[in-house]
Parts: structure tokens; sequence; C-alpha cells
């Protein structure tokens, strides 16, 4: 793992894949947050919320600007791996049993027939359209009852950040085993009833952000605005944290 932008991120894609089989085998309940802009930018703004992306067992690079700020900074190369792109790993895997907690019934419906062409066996599997309500709201001892009694191994979360994060945080302590994974709009761009996932070359050219404006114009707008809006200081932050880091090397004599 490595710290940056007071994000703890696991880009090894395998890595985190051999996390979640240790997580299981040991049956230690776990989280695992998909950071893109906003996970980012609250993480830098709000420090209850930053210890609470600090009690996952790391974050996934969702974004594909922080490995081009990466490379501006410190001169390394790391890679993007989003949520949808974990999400449909795991599912081609066929390996685990699961449970889909968010988003809305006709979603839920449409994401379990597409993924149930991928992986038959989805068609037993849990899909629960969480009631809308606030965070502190939900009954964390009776879901975490529901998805013991099912036997899930992953959860998948889909309620948007904040919130998603905040909601693997407060059913972790009820859970006697499983990890939950914080996958956002993935049950909206497989479902086949929502919006999709921006087209290759978008997201090869890092204008996937202006395919979720388009698609969901209010909602995208602000996020990006917010983003904007933080990202000088982080920047100058981080190129901070680097340079102090250079200067003890030096005074060590490495």
């Amino acid at each position: 793992m490595e710290n940056y932008f007071n994000i703890r991120y696991e880009f090894d894609k395998h890595a985190v894949l051999r996390a979640i089989d240790e997580a299981l085998l040991l049956r230690n309940p776990e989280y695992i947050c998909v950071s893109d802009g906003v996970i980012l930018t609250t993480v830098n703004r709000d420090l209850n919320y930053r210890k609470v992306v600090d009690g996952a067992m790391f974050s996934i690079c969702d974004s594909g600007y922080v490995p081009l700020y990466l490379r501006w900074i410190y001169g390394i190369e790391r890679r993007q791996y989003c949520g949808s792109e974990i999400f449909m790993d795991i599912i081609r895997m066929k390996r685990y049993r699961m449970a889909f907690l968010g988003t809305t019934q006709p979603t839920l419906d449409g994401l379990k027939q597409h993924l149930s062409e991928v992986d038959p066996r989805i068609n037993d599997m849990w899909f629960y359209s969480l009631p809308y309500k606030k965070v502190d709201e939900f009954d964390y001892p009776a879901i975490a009852e529901m998805l013991d009694r099912d036997g899930a191994e992953i959860i998948w979360v889909a309620l948007g950040a904040p919130k998603q994060e905040i909601f693997m945080s407060k059913l972790k302590p009820y859970l006697k085993h499983g990890v939950m994974i914080a996958v956002g709009a993935a049950f909206k761009f497989y479902s086949g009833t929502d919006v999709s996932r921006a087209p290759h070359w978008m997201v090869r050219v890092h204008l996937e952000f202006v395919y979720r404006i388009y698609c969901e114009p209010k909602k995208q707008l602000n996020r990006c605005l917010m983003i904007v809006e933080s990202l000088p200081k982080l920047l100058y932050q981080e190129w901070g944290r680097k340079k102090r880091g250079e200067k003890l090397m030096i005074e060590s004599g490495k």
C-alpha cells in the first residue's frame, strides 16, 4: 500500500484480490473504499470522514487523474483500478457468494438479469434495495444478521460517496464475516436500465467526467466544482510532502 493525498491506496489489482481472499479465509469482516475524486476531496475536508476511509483495508484508485498527479509530482507510474472494473473482475471469477445492497429496485432487477448471464448462480443471490434514509438511521444489526444468514462473502454497496463508505464502517462491527466493497455507479452501469459507463476512448483520454456530466448534469457538475476548487491545495500539499521526504532522506544520509 502507498499513502498519497491522505489516502492509503493499493494499486496492484492482484494484491487487492489476495487481500480479499485472506480476509475471507480468516473470517475477518472488512471493507474496501473505491476512491474517486469525491472521496479524495472529502477525505481532505472532513477529518471524521478521513477516519472512515482509514478504517478500510485500503482504497483502490477509481480516479483516472490521481495516476497523472503521481507521475507529475513523484515521477512514478501507477494505474487506475476503478469500481466498475473490480466489480466485473470478481463477478467473472464465479467464486464467491455475493450480496448487492443499494440503489432502486428496477436497477437491481436489471442488474440481476444481466449479471446472471455471466454467472447463473447470481439468480439465487441477495439483491436488496436499501430504504432511502440518513446513514445513521439504518438498522445495522438487522442488516448484518440477514447477510450472515445468507452467507454472503462479497457485499457490494452502492449508495454513492460519501454515504456508502460511512454505511460500511457502521455495518462492519455487526458482521461476522464478509468483505464489503463500495462501487458507486457500477450497479447503474451494468443494469441496462440506467446510465452506462463512458465509451472506452473517453476513459482512456481522461474525459469520462464529461460523459458523466452529460448523463447527470446537476449531480456531476456539483461534484466537479468541489473537486476543482480543492485541487490546487491538494497538489500543493502533496508536493510539500514529497519535498519533506526528500529532505529527511538527505539528512539521514540515504
